[in-house]
């Protein structure tokens, strides 16, 4: 069931939300759908719909169906791990997940939740990833999963590009890539451009912006991806892109 997918606008939903108030931050909660049934997350750190397993319901979905044993996953924007953690589940304990993370405070819990659920074959790179190895600046919001990289932001951030990263044998090469980046979804791609035209991973592609959506897209059907919305029927009106290597 998609709880994530109730109002707070109406009474009725209001009413359904209005005990989730009195969890505690801390508290460690069983997640109750999905594939990451049973695993522990800790309630404060994120939506309450991770734990109650409806957190971005279509593109969860989407994710599970296409993740398979033996699959290597780069989680670009991991922010607390919900889809690091649920690539740990899928890609099962003999293969790998990278999850690219910046912001300390999500590189906390990201870290205890893989400690929590005795996790093992993810690898943490405390990271922004961008079009180039090197330093910038960084953007910390209110909301830990808005952070971005912005000239006048106020967190400095080591940066790495994947083409260089891959050439150099630090991670292995992907099959599927998740990227929720807030803005930053062009440098991810360009620093990228050789793996992904070389190799089409598949790609769950979060997008900010129509003109950053657009270019995104023609970057991508440039380098033989066909692409598909993951939220509702059309790619223009989808800010969650699906790219698949085009046949």
């Amino acid at each position: 069931m998609n709880f994530s997918g109730i109002s707070d606008r109406t009474l009725w939903g209001r009413f359904l939300r209005l005990p989730l108030r009195f969890i505690p931050a801390g508290m460690t909660m069983p997640i109750l759908q999905g594939k990451l049934r049973g695993k522990k997350w800790i309630a404060g750190s994120s939506s309450h719909g991770c734990w109650l397993g409806s957190y971005e319901y279509e593109k969860r979905s989407a994710f599970e169906k296409i993740v398979g044993k033996g699959d290597i996953v780069y989680d670009i924007g991991a922010n607390v791990g919900f889809y690091t953690l649920l690539a740990s589940v899928l890609v099962g304990p003999n293969s790998r997940v990278f999850a690219f993370e910046p912001v300390p405070g999500n590189l906390l819990y990201l870290k205890k939740h893989l400690r929590l659920n005795r996790t093992g074959n993810v690898t943490v790179i405390e990271a922004a990833v961008s079009d180039h190895c090197g330093m910038t600046y960084f953007n910390q919001s209110t909301n830990s999963s808005m952070g971005h990289i912005a000239l006048g932001g106020n967190l400095k951030v080591k940066t790495v590009s994947l083409d260089e990263l891959i050439s150099t044998g630090e991670v292995s090469i992907p099959d599927h890539i998740k990227i929720d980046v807030e803005g930053a979804e062009m440098m991810v791609l360009s620093g990228a451009k050789l793996m992904l035209a070389e190799r089409h991973p598949t790609l769950f592609l979060a997008t900010h912006g129509q003109d950053l959506r657009h270019q995104c897209c023609r970057f991508l059907e440039g380098l033989g991806y066909e692409l598909r919305p993951i939220v509702g029927d059309s790619l223009e009106q989808s800010d969650e892109i699906l790219a698949l290597c085009r046949r």
